[in-house]
């Protein structure tokens, strides 16, 4: 008899695991999927691009219901798991169902961060996170509504993009001196902000929310320094938070994220995590790509493999309003290494590379990122560079020849 296995999250992270134990393990585990939102797993990368009219809704789910269904996956969404009873080996759903398990996986991701500041809960002040969220922020482009955006990352970034192309009126606001100031450095994001600046969308640097005027709607947004930006609407898009009021209900140890082992085991017996709501080895990533890492070996452990997740080299390889960024590891390089710098302005492209000990350490392109997963190969397998050295800068096709 299959053994029951229960994931609660119907995101990326649980799909691309449903998608790795079925390589593995089909037909050991009985899998079920429990996902709050009303619809199948989509790409969540892709939302910006729903919302700038490039693609459809449809078109970035993941997988059909054919597909999970071929595979003997029972699906629930459009249900939110209520809580985890850990001794009656049960979970309990807002529609009053109950769903055993003898196994249970947690992938409940994050949720967008309203900031605390007077007017924050009006109505018209939003948040983008999922595809509601979209729904919601298409209806106010096609109103032609004046939005401010609160947030350079990557949200923000594709919030307003999205919003712009779609016709709205954009003012993107960020507390730092620069965007992406975790992906990017300073050369890199100045590039970004006039890039991003030339498709239409205002960009206010140093700029700290202080709180959103109206009474019944959004009427502007004041900042510390007394300035006031007139609003329709307002999106925050200033960060994520895991999600993990599920785990700490029921006795699973949490700190920022849901603690897990190198088997993303947590602390509670049959219980695992992985995806934007884990927290290994003190760190919580907010991307995929280790959200993917996690979910093969998870898999593997599940299937009876021997399995260690030891973190991932943290990378973004996105289009970011419009334009293609790249950055991985070390990519500031302030101690004990060299950097090699390729910067055309007219042409919109910047590529640095941080080297040190005749390996790649870090990267950052903006512009033309063709050679990106070459890069992140480098320096995720410390794969010697000195042949290459002066060729790299150029890309695969120039060095490797010489490599070789």
């Amino acid at each position: 008899m299959s053994e029951p296995l229960v994931i609660i999250g119907n995101g990326m992270a649980a799909a691309r695991f449903v998608e790795e134990m079925a390589t593995r393990a089909l037909g050991r585990y009985a899998i079920a999927v429990i996902g709050d939102e009303p619809r199948l797993a989509y790409n969540r990368v892709l939302l910006s691009s729903v919302l700038a009219g490039e693609t459809t809704s449809q078109d970035i789910e993941l997988r059909s219901a054919s597909w999970w269904r071929d595979r003997g996956v029972t699906l629930t969404y459009g249900c939110a798991a209520n809580s985890i009873d850990l001794n009656g080996r049960t979970i309990h759903l807002a529609n009053g169902t109950d769903v055993p398990f003898s196994k249970v996986v947690i992938a409940t991701g994050s949720t967008a961060i309203r900031l605390n500041v007077p007017g924050a809960n009006l109505p018209g002040v939003h948040t983008f996170r999922d595809s509601r969220d979209v729904d919601l922020l298409l209806k106010l482009a096609r109103e032609k509504k004046r939005v401010v955006v609160v947030g350079g990352g990557l949200l923000g970034l594709e919030a307003a993009y999205g919003l712009a192309k779609a016709g709205s009126k954009v003012t993107l606001l960020h507390l730092m001196d620069r965007l992406m100031e975790r992906q990017l450095d300073a050369p890199a994001a100045s590039l970004l902000k006039r890039l991003v600046e030339s498709k239409g969308i205002e960009v206010l640097l140093g700029a700290n929310t202080k709180q959103i005027l109206g009474e019944d709607t959004p009427q502007g947004v004041e900042l510390s320094d007394g300035r006031v930006i007139a609003a329709d609407a307002v999106v925050f898009a200033a960060g994520i938070r895991p999600n993990v009021a599920l785990a700490k209900d029921a006795g699973v140890p949490v700190n920022r994220g849901i603690v897990v082992d190198d088997q993303l085991r947590t602390g509670s017996a049959d219980v695992f995590a992985l995806g934007e709501c884990a927290e290994h080895r003190g760190t919580c990533y907010g991307l995929v790509e280790p959200a993917y890492e996690q979910a093969r070996v998870l898999a593997d452990h599940l299937a009876g493999r021997p399995a260690l997740y030891d973190g991932s080299v943290v990378s973004t390889n996105l289009k970011v309003s419009g334009v293609s960024v790249f950055s991985a590891g070390d990519f500031l390089g302030e101690t004990d290494t060299d950097t090699l710098v390729f910067n055309d302005e007219r042409r919109g492209t910047y590529k640095k590379l941080v080297v040190a000990d005749g390996r790649l350490k870090g990267a950052v392109l903006v512009g033309d990122t063709q050679d990106a997963l070459w890069y992140l190969e480098l320096i995720r397998t410390t794969a010697s560079i000195e042949a290459i050295r002066g060729d790299m800068m150029f890309g695969r096709a120039l060095a490797q020849p010489k490599a070789a």
